[in-house]
């Protein structure tokens, strides 16, 4: 439980404050995850991130530069935000909590379900750090960290891609989420949540680039899903396959309407 806040005005006061008070402090953005459960905070100190100017959205030389602490519903209202990011915010039904809860807390927060991460997996996200690195979101995911993050950036964020959340209903916990895009060369590209610890690309499939049934199979092959409230093991690679080669049929809709 927080039982005392700082409101640092500058990355470096925020940084400083973290190494002061170490494991006891976190840093607070909208507090959605914070303060529920299960991924309710025992820290004691809190370390607002409000005063930071951390939630611009901005397109510099192509690419798609966004704050960490931008919140979902602003990222949904921004003419620059790509429509298969869009829709992914959408996924997480509560106008209230997009208000509240912001882009780095839904990359960060080790919660059951990360609707946004398949779409920032295929759009090749990058986040930059307050250490002064820029790391592929894969990588970043892969190695479980937690450094203060300031943007996260799409280097080629108007590329053909879709996604789709399945649940039992829209305000429901997803069964599983997908992504599919085809870069600028027409290479396809497939994340998924909720078929193993996290987010996941299979890149093996990828390289194949296969369609339809084909697809379908190789994506069930390629993923180790567990039984839950959601769904059997056998419906969530069934699903998962199904998906995966419809919204690949999506991005090749696309690619021909332009």
């Amino acid at each position: 439980m927080i039982e005392q806040f700082f409101w640092p005005e500058s990355v470096k006061q925020a940084l400083e404050l973290k190494r002061q008070f170490q494991d006891e402090a976190v840093y607070f953005g909208g507090g959605s995850k914070l303060n529920a459960t299960p991924t309710k905070t025992t820290k004691k100190f809190g370390i607002a991130l409000s005063k930071l100017g951390l939630d611009k959205v901005s397109l510099q030389q192509g690419k798609l530069h966004i704050g960490s602490q931008a919140t979902l519903q602003r990222l949904i209202d921004t003419p620059l935000i790509p429509d298969a990011l869009r829709h992914a915010l959408g996924f997480i039904y509560s106008r209230h909590l997009r208000n509240q809860a912001t882009l780095a807390g839904e990359i960060i927060a080790k919660q059951k379900e990360r609707v946004l991460l398949p779409v920032l997996l295929v759009l090749d996200a990058l986040v930059v750090t307050a250490k002064g690195e820029t790391i592929n979101l894969e990588e970043y995911l892969d190695n479980d960290r937690d450094d203060l993050l300031l943007e996260v950036i799409l280097p080629d964020p108007y590329q053909n891609c879709s996604t789709r959340k399945i649940a039992r209903s829209a305000a429901g916990l997803a069964v599983i989420t997908v992504a599919v895009a085809t870069g600028s060369n027409g290479e396809m590209k497939i994340a998924l949540d909720g078929v193993s610890e996290r987010a996941i690309r299979l890149r093996d499939v990828e390289s194949r680039g296969l369609s339809d049934d084909e697809l379908e199979k190789a994506v069930s092959d390629a993923i180790s899903p567990r039984a839950d409230i959601g769904g059997s093991e056998a419906y969530k690679r069934y699903i998962a396959g199904v998906v995966v080669a419809e919204l690949l049929a999506d991005c090749q809709q696309m690619s021909e309407e332009k």
